[in-house]
């Protein structure tokens, strides 16, 4: 089983993994055979058919029977791509459209992924957490319970170079909009990191830090608190 915690193994998996990239094709063609098999999927009749699988098996496929590239319109997003992207059908968390979640992703309970947020293969996010819009986790980049990371925010994760260490966000933190915490960092449980910090020593628990690079500003009050609050409302599944 692959160790996501080991960045080297990850560049093994990555180097090894058969590159592909995933198309859908749609086809006008009455020469086509409905044929589905391993590599791609055909589904249609009556001389239109919408294929979906990986673009070199498919185009082999229609070159046998002749199709011409004035009878499909082919629709893709990537190209030699090692890692999917993960099946979060099942996942028991509100995942907006736009996010990109890399498989072998850790995604909680109550857990939110918003519109644009990316996150990278090994990252862990924990229940209750957000990855607000447009942010980024790192590859293995750790976030804990109830954290909010905030719309625009980067939290290095690290496969390159595979000596350094990615970034763990402890449970309660909050991380401010455009934010950057650098790799190595840990940041302590309940701490704030305020809006556009770039943080590149790791933060106490319960700390308020701020500025670029961050620096301590005070130990988090029950003012900060009622400002960092979390709304169960949109996290709750039930």
């Amino acid at each position: 089983m692959l160790n996501l915690n080991d960045a080297y193994e990850i560049a093994k998996y990555i180097k090894d993994a058969e590159k592909k990239t995933p198309v859908k094709v749609y086809v006008n063609s009455d020469s086509l055979e409905k044929i589905s098999n391993d590599d791609f999927k055909v589904f249609g009749a009556c001389g239109s058919f919408t294929l979906i699988g990986d673009y070199e098996k498919i185009a082999e496929y229609l070159t046998k029977f002749g199709v011409e590239e004035k009878d499909m319109h082919i629709e893709f997003d990537r190209r030699n791509s090692a890692i999917p992207l993960k099946n979060t059908l099942h996942e028991s968390a509100r995942i907006e459209p736009g996010s990109f979640i890399r498989d072998m992703v850790q995604i909680d309970k109550n857990a939110v992924v918003m519109m644009g947020a990316v996150i990278n293969i090994g990252a862990v996010i924990g229940e209750g957490s957000m990855v607000d819009m447009n942010a980024v986790v790192g590859a293995r980049g750790t976030i804990g319970k109830n954290v909010h990371v905030g719309a625009g925010a980067v939290v290095a994760g690290v496969l390159e170079p595979p000596s350094a260490t990615p970034v763990i966000i402890e449970d309660g933190a909050l991380i401010g909009a455009n934010a950057v915490v650098l790799e190595g960092v840990r940041v302590g449980k309940d701490a704030v990191v305020a809006a556009g910090s770039v943080v590149t020593e790791d933060v106490p628990d319960g700390a308020v830090v701020a500025g670029s690079p961050a620096k301590l500003v005070k130990m988090k009050d029950a003012k900060t608190a009622e400002k960092t609050k979390l709304m169960d409302d949109l996290r709750n599944l039930d």
